[in-house]
């Protein structure tokens, strides 16, 4: 029958003892065990494998002094790389259990981190024992800390948890700098219960999606999608400014019909409408001279012949609403006829401007050897 000889096992995963005292792992042999404690402890006293280590020296001690065949060793991992840490794990102890002849095993360990490595001790020598060494005023310090720091490190959890909290946090500290103390809860609240209720409701999926999809289309040099929001609240705003102007100039004048109406809508909408259109094409010519540059000529004329439109349009209702004396319109109605007819040539040159342009810019693009797509009949 085989003699038995335990090892007394210490097992420093992320490799402290040669991360912070330099001492190259596997430590084999009592007086080695305890020269690497005390190294460890005057690097770093707080280190909670200090404490496993000299524990494994007295375990093996108290079973030297009942007779038994024991032998106290270190192995340790690797401090940046778990993986390669753990496979060093494994070679070290093989290397121990060689030299000592060890038949089982009593694993020490310093927290629940080392756990993950007692199925690589069990697969090379018997476990006997496993024993958690914790500091007595603090227990279950360090399993706690790792579960907490796994859980802020887990951006899923991280992320709902402190951006509201932090978000909130800052709010206070404005408010209160800015000498409103007794709004500043009101902020807190505010935003928190923002917060809780768009996560309730699942809008935060919809905003989630949202800002995805536009960071994809930025991403792959689509600005058409941002140019058109933007017009879209150009819009918005165009609409509701041509809403006030045809009430403060509609009502109560003398031409009551929809053609009046409609010029009054436009004074007060165009130039927004006229803006948002721009803003839009100028999104749709970058994707084009970004995508096909041999198609962007097609797209030259759109923004000149919306600007000429918008011109053309803007000053027919100037000349109307002039001409027909609106209420509180501040142009009279000799100015009218001035304004119609500057807008209307700065229409045409501005359309002029962008025929000429298109056809330069299609003539360059045959001249460079670039295919033109054109109808067939």
């Amino acid at each position: 029958m085989a003699e038995r000889r335990t090892l007394v096992l210490s097992v420093d995963r992320d490799d402290d003892i040669g991360y912070k005292a330099g001492v190259d792992a596997p430590v084999v042999g009592r007086d080695a065990c305890l020269a690497t404690a005390n190294a460890l402890a005057l690097v770093d006293p707080e280190d909670s494998d200090v404490n496993a280590i000299f524990q494994a020296v007295k375990v093996a001690d108290g079973l030297a002094a009942g007779g038994e065949e024991v032998e106290v060793a270190i192995v340790a991992g690797d401090h940046l790389h778990m993986i390669e840490g753990d496979r060093k794990i494994a070679r070290d102890l093989e290397r121990v259990i060689a030299r000592t002849g060890a038949t089982e095993c009593i694993l020490i360990t310093d927290g629940a981190e080392d756990d993950f490595v007692l199925p690589i001790i069990q697969s090379r020598i018997a476990v006997s024992s496993v024993r958690r060494v914790v500091v007595t005023q603090m227990v279950n310090l360090e399993g706690t800390y790792y579960i907490l720091k796994k859980l802020l490190d887990d951006p899923k959890i991280s992320r709902p948890l402190l951006v509201p909290v932090g978000l909130a946090m800052l709010l206070f500290a404005i408010a209160y700098l800015l000498g409103y103390p007794e709004g500043a809860m009101i902020v807190v609240v505010g935003v928190i219960g923002t917060y809780l209720l768009f996560r309730g409701l699942g809008y935060d999926d919809i905003f989630g999606s949202s800002y995805r999809a536009i960071a994809n289309s930025i991403s792959h040099g689509r600005f058409t999608l941002m140019t058109n929001l933007a017009a879209v609240l150009l819009v918005i705003v165009g609409a509701i400014t041509g809403m006030t102007t045809m009430v403060v100039h509609y009502m109560g004048g003398d031409q009551a019909n929809g053609v009046f109406m409609f010029l009054a809508f436009a004074y007060g909408a165009v130039p927004w409408f006229v803006a948002a259109g721009l803003v839009s094409s100028a999104g749709r010519l970058i994707d084009v001279y970004l995508g096909e540059r041999s198609e962007a000529w097609r797209m030259l004329l759109l923004p000149f012949l919306t600007l000429s439109a918008g011109l053309f349009l803007y000053g027919a209702a100037i000349y109307v609403l002039a001409v027909n004396r609106a209420p509180e319109f501040p142009i009279l109605a000799e100015a009218g006829l001035q304004y119609f007819a500057l807008l209307s040539v700065a229409a045409a040159l501005c359309l002029g401007v962008g025929i000429w342009l298109q056809h330069s810019a299609r003539r360059l693009a045959t001249e460079c050897g670039e295919p033109v797509l054109v109808p067939s009949e």
